[in-house]
């Protein structure tokens, strides 16, 4: 028995944070009935808490976007040379739409760099201390930005700095937040609640710039100031709630992290009916007292066949992997090239979009940014969309694909005829947001949990934060080329940037073709073994 014990993980008094330590004895004193559904108290925290915390990443992303207008304004009179008249020092510049894009790049360049040592660096500590003190920092940062028009700062190096040391802390998110939604949730409706869950990137861009845009025109030190205080401040609710491990507060880990294979349907469903009589065997509650049960928990190592357990708990003891292993797992390489350009062509949006409505149309600064939120909402919808459908088909790459064929002649008529009026603009930017975010939400989310679970890991749970780092890292590089390439060929004219979109969105699908051949082929064999 002892022997045993001392594989499991050491989990230790104060791991437990100080927040659920409060609650748990609360609970107690009032309803001690609580204890029932321990599991799904802590799982409904956890996704609140963890997409809290992704849409306040966004949310403080944002400001920027909305702020440019004010930034940089048409002069109307040069020879007036009061202070608000071109804008705010050192943008007042002719070509400043070149600064701004050098802005959203030491943003997004650092973000794409930071992202892969984040990766690595979040599946060796307590993914509770990297979130908070990760959220807490970004909020700091946010708030710099916002403080050079407090202080009176005019030099592009300081806006430069800020935007870098921002994008390293900015990558604690997603990594953090991935890893603990899959080790708190199973793999059976993962694409339906990762669709819904993943709508906090929109709903933070949309709170970003409806934030930012009431502040806009009176004070921008505020667009800033105000998400960066809210950032920081869910930082200190994540320190005191987050759970790393359902280990920890005695409830098995998911069993979700069974490797994830790449066989026929037929195949599928024996293996889930296996994982039911699993589910059956371990009772109701997902736990239990059994001091034997609890020592060889399932955890995401754990096979669905009992093997040896000395077997087992050499398992356990595997080091976290390494950047080229995770790259040689089937589909991982076409699926970050895939994402490279798909978050190419929804960061571009991110960052231009309210600066082309406000110089399409004649719309004032706020108005533009609020229309701009259009692009997300339909977002929102186009994630779970997409989530659903691979949940019933297994297919994420064909879900992709079609979307990505969808999504080029929308991009087209936008730039083509979103000026006609505001009802064809707003029509047009759901459809496009639609089109857009679903292939990008489905990689991020779906397929990188997918991935980071397969089989050639051996039920290595490690991999996860690496591979979803890996495909989020190279997406990145992708949201940081899009807005850069943006501001040099917007200066020739918008039509060029739609052109440069459509180009990205025809090659993301060019990518993704191969895994949508192995799919297609996958469901031909499905099928004749269903015949037989």
């Amino acid at each position: 028995m002892h022997h045993h014990y001392r594989h499991r993980k050491h989990i230790n008094m104060y791991d437990i944070p100080l927040g659920v330590w409060a609650a748990q004895k609360l609970s107690l004193v009032c309803c001690p009935r609580l204890q029932v559904r321990k599991d799904i108290i802590f799982k409904a925290s956890t996704i609140i808490l963890t997409y809290l915390a992704y849409a306040a990443y966004h949310m403080s992303r944002k400001p920027i976007s909305v702020v440019k207008s004010v930034l940089h304004e048409n002069c109307t009179n040069p020879k007036n040379t009061t202070d608000n008249d071109c804008g705010y020092p050192p943008f007042d510049v002719p070509d400043a739409s070149t600064l701004f894009g050098t802005l959203d790049s030491a943003f997004l360049v650092t973000y794409a760099i930071s992202m892969f040592v984040s990766g690595i660096v979040a599946e060796r500590v307590s993914l509770r201390y990297f979130l908070s003190l990760g959220m807490l920092f970004s909020g700091l940062f946010t708030l710099l930005f916002g403080a050079a028009k407090s202080w009176n700062i005019h030099t592009m190096w300081y806006f430069v700095i800020v935007q870098v040391l921002g994008g390293i802390v900015q990558t604690t998110g997603w990594p953090g937040v991935v890893t603990l939604m899959a080790r708190w949730f199973d793999r059976s409706k993962r694409g339906l609640i990762f669709g819904i869950w993943n709508s906090h990137t929109s709903v933070g861009n949309i709170l970003g710039t409806l934030i930012a845009a009431h502040f806009v025109e009176s004070n921008w030190m505020l667009s800033f100031a105000v998400p960066g205080a809210i950032m920081a401040a869910l930082g200190f609710v994540m320190f005191l709630f987050i759970v790393d491990d359902p280990e920890m507060v005695g409830l098995h880990s998911t069993h979700s992290h069974l490797p994830v294979p790449h066989s026929s349907l037929h195949e599928d469903e024996e293996r889930a009916q296996a994982v039911d009589n699993y589910d059956a065997n371990i009772g109701i509650h997902g736990y239990t007292d059994d001091y034997t049960e609890i020592n060889h928990r399932a955890s995401e190592r754990t096979p669905i066949l009992a093997r040896s357990r000395s077997q087992t708990n050499a398992q356990t003891e595997r080091n976290a992997v390494g950047i080229l292993q995770a790259l040689s797992i089937p589909g991982v390489v076409e699926f970050s090239l895939c994402l490279f350009f798909a978050k190419l062509v929804s960061y571009t949006f991110l960052y231009w979009l309210p600066l082309y409505i406000q110089s399409s149309t004649t719309l004032s600064p706020s108005v533009a940014a609020d229309l701009s939120t259009l692009f997300d909402i339909g977002g929102i919808f186009g994630a779970i969309a997409a989530g659903t459908v691979s949940d019933y088909s297994g297919m994420p790459a064909t879900t992709c694909l079609v979307l990505l064929v969808c999504a080029a002649p929308l991009l087209f008529m936008y730039a083509h005829l979103g000026g006609i009026s505001i009802v064809v603009n707003i029509v047009l930017l759901l459809l496009a947001g639609f089109m857009v975010n679903g292939p990008y939400a489905l990689i991020t989310t779906f397929v990188s949990a997918e991935l980071g679970q397969h089989q050639s890991l051996s039920h290595n749970a490690k991999a996860l934060a690496t591979v979803t780092a890996i495909i989020d890292g190279t997406g990145s590089v992708g949201a940081a080329v899009g807005p850069f390439l943006a501001g040099l060929v917007s200066q020739k004219g918008w039509e060029n940037v739609f052109n440069m979109l459509i180009c990205a969105d025809i090659l993301a699908m060019l990518i993704v073709s191969r895994q949508v051949v192995k799919e297609l082929l996958r469901l031909r064999r499905g099928r004749r073994i269903r015949i037989e």
